[in-house]
């Protein structure tokens, strides 16, 4: 077993358990912190808490039989000081309001110490973060989001500047600088945080209030749970997000972050509710996070049109491992709203299970030529009753002009400055079981043909009694079962060692594709 230091702080620390196991480990394992057992652990990624400041630890791993596996030493970081939350005045009973007092702790909080926010339910609209601290939500604290969407602040979608040559984006919705509210933790231009603990935040949000005519801004567009604007080296480790207005957690033009060992839950059943989705973002780490969501686990944009071309801020060197994703529209997500580009986006060393799609790809006409998706990179994954485990799809029936012949076009258009570009995606030592719509289904633009996929050492497999449905979300596409790997509109096509049982029909099906080599 390889052990990995992956975040500590002054009181906690995340390790990688690298035994083979893709999200869980191959058996259940002790661990010792300086000689005594503190917990068990089944999951690659596992975090420990209640550790001291500026303290040298060793940490051993048995198996079952208290056979030493491996060890790691470390060094907990400096803490100056704690602010406790209720020694400001925050009650923690669930009914009075304690967002003045916590926000004054984190306010009052110096450089390089801590605001703990101690076992309680802490009734809050919005939180806002400052550079260079640490918030802890022990065990047992909750954060309970007000509903009442006049207790918010707004945030201004676009600021012009007073030389008028500029701007200030505050607000956001699905990629267009608009008002929102702001989130219930928020971070706005700050640096240097630590937000984690065993804590849970509770969006409280339900068919009755946030969920309610999703589409209609009602004063502003639906806050996040955490949302991140123009921040750097934020960490987030260990909490348990749930029942969230809108996007879960919202980085937007961030860079050097990472999601460590979280939950983020939503019914199947709420409105837009994706878990993390990383906009024009740089160096971003997300591991041994669990999913169970109503729409897309991860999903990786860079604005619509106007936040595309103005600031072409791409989301790049994005890291995604040891995660479990269950249920929601897609595991992983790129798009729609990508004007200023995805690259460098590696998923390895995942589960997905029972989500509609694998890899989910949304562009379509009009997202303009900075609108670049290259060098996507899936490899050692586990599916399991996934319905299209790959899909690529130019056509993508967003917006209120989505269904347009412009949009919706199969033959070629002039290549302009509307026109976006899919060039490089890899697949390889994945296994994808229980499958119900299709292998994959990959259909680029033709005059921007998709210029290479490359699936290497994939094993594809169909349920006994498979579901039938649409493979992607575009005019003209029917619902399908069991149908095998679909591509159209591909310079270059490698397929090596690729298997796919159990389809009805062609196992695969080419239409336009320049090169195939197998």
């Amino acid at each position: 077993m390889e052990i990995r230091l992956v975040m500590k702080t002054a009181r906690s620390v995340s390790l990688e358990l690298d035994d083979g196991g893709i999200y869980k480990t191959k058996e259940v394992y002790r661990i010792l912190v300086n000689g005594d057992e503190v917990k068990t652990t089944d999951t690659v990624i596992t975090s420990l808490y209640g550790l001291k400041p500026d303290t040298d630890y060793e940490i051993g791993v048995e198996d079952a039989h208290g056979t030493r596996q491996g060890e790691i030493a470390f060094r907990t970081d400096y803490e100056f000081v704690t602010l406790n939350v209720r020694k400001f005045g925050a009650k923690g009973d669930g009914v009075s309001d304690d967002t003045t007092f916590i926000q004054a702790a984190i306010m009052a909080c110096p450089p390089e110490s801590r605001v703990l926010i101690p076992a309680g339910t802490y009734k809050i609209t919005s939180l806002f973060l400052k550079s260079g601290i640490s918030v802890e939500l022990a065990k047992g604290a909750e954060l309970l989001a007000d509903t009442d969407r006049s207790h918010y602040a707004i945030l201004p979608g676009l600021i012009e500047s007073y030389d008028e040559t500029g701007d200030y984006n505050l607000g956001t919705w699905e990629g267009n600088p608009l008002p929102m509210f702001a989130g219930i933790i928020s971070g706005i231009d700050v640096s240097d945080v630590n937000l984690y603990g065993e804590g849970s935040i509770n969006g409280a949000a339900s068919h009755e209030n946030w969920w309610k005519n999703e589409k209609v801004m009602v004063g502003a567009f639906r806050p996040r749970m955490l949302s991140l604007n123009r921040c750097r080296n934020i960490r987030v480790q260990g909490l348990y997000f749930h029942d969230s207005p809108a996007w879960v957690i919202h980085p937007y033009f961030s860079d050097e972050l990472l999601f460590c060992n979280l939950i983020v839950e939503n019914p199947a059943k709420s409105p837009n509710t994706d878990g993390l989705d990383p906009e024009s973002c740089r160096d971003v780490t997300i591991c041994g996070v669990r999913f169970s969501l109503g729409d897309d686990c991860i999903a990786v944009k860079s604005g619509k049109i106007y936040m595309g071309r103005r600031y072409k801020t791409p989301s790049s060197n994005i890291h995604v491992y040891q995660c479990l994703m269950e249920h929601g529209h897609g595991a992983v997500t790129v798009g729609s709203e990508m004007a200023g580009g995805v690259n460098n986006l590696i998923v390895e060393k995942c589960r997905f299970y029972h989500t509609d799609r694998g890899l989910r790809i949304k562009t379509r006409r009009g997202r303009g030529k900075d609108a670049i998706l290259d060098n996507i990179i899936f490899r050692d994954l586990m599916m399991e009753q996934v319905m299209t485990p790959f899909t690529a799809n130019a056509f993508y029936f967003c917006d209120p002009d989505g269904r347009t012949e412009f949009v919706q076009s199969r033959e070629p258009y002039p290549v302009d400055d509307g026109t976006p570009s899919m060039k490089r995606f890899c697949f390889e030592n994945i296994t994808a079981k229980d499958c119900h719509v299709a292998a994959s289904y990959f259909d680029g633009l033709p005059e921007q043909k998709i210029e290479q996929i490359t699936m290497r050492n994939v094993s594809v497999s169909f349920a006994g009694q498979a579901k039938c449905d649409v493979p992607i979300m575009s005019n003209g596409v029917e619902a399908c079962c069991k149908k095998g790997l679909y591509a159209r509109n591909v310079k270059k096509l490698v397929l090596d060692n690729v298997s796919i049982e159990g389809c009805e029909g062609e196992e695969i099906e080419l239409h336009d594709v320049d090169e195939v080599e197998r």
